[in-house]
């Protein structure tokens, strides 16, 4: 159980996986605060006000907190343009440099290998007659 155990943890995509996780933390943190120390300030700077989780309307004794989720989209939508404009820019960055691209690699087409197929047979007809 504890070598299946080993394999399993030692398998490739499991450190992917964990490599991924990791390095998706990391970069998280990196997008937080470039929204929460840069991007949020200067918005506040042009409409005055950043917060607005403290909207909310009273119904009998229920509060709806309408402004969390305002918050939240407003939070997702910052976000995800922040994540665009960098996956926007390293995509510009790999197109700049060509060299970097991996080469193709010419993969026979179906032709080819019957042509090496017949050959191959027509040199084992000459072999069988001699």
């Amino acid at each position: 159980m504890i070598k299946e155990f080993k394999e399993f943890i030692m398998r490739g995509n499991v450190l992917d996986l964990a490599v991924g996780v990791i390095i998706g933390a990391a970069f998280s943190a990196i997008v937080n605060s470039l929204v929460a120390d840069i991007i949020t300030p200067l918005i506040v700077s042009m409409t005055s006000q950043a917060d607005m989780s403290d909207l909310a309307v009273k119904i009998g004794t229920a509060t709806l907190t309408y402004g969390n989720f305002i918050q939240a989209i407003i939070d997702f939508l910052i976000i995800a343009f922040v994540l665009f404009l960098i996956i926007k820019s390293a995509n510009k960055f790999k197109r700049k440099h060509p060299d970097m691209d991996t080469e193709e690699v010419e993969v026979p087409t179906a032709e080819e290998y019957l042509r090496e197929i017949r050959d191959l047979l027509a040199s084992q007809n000459k072999q069988d007659i001699l």
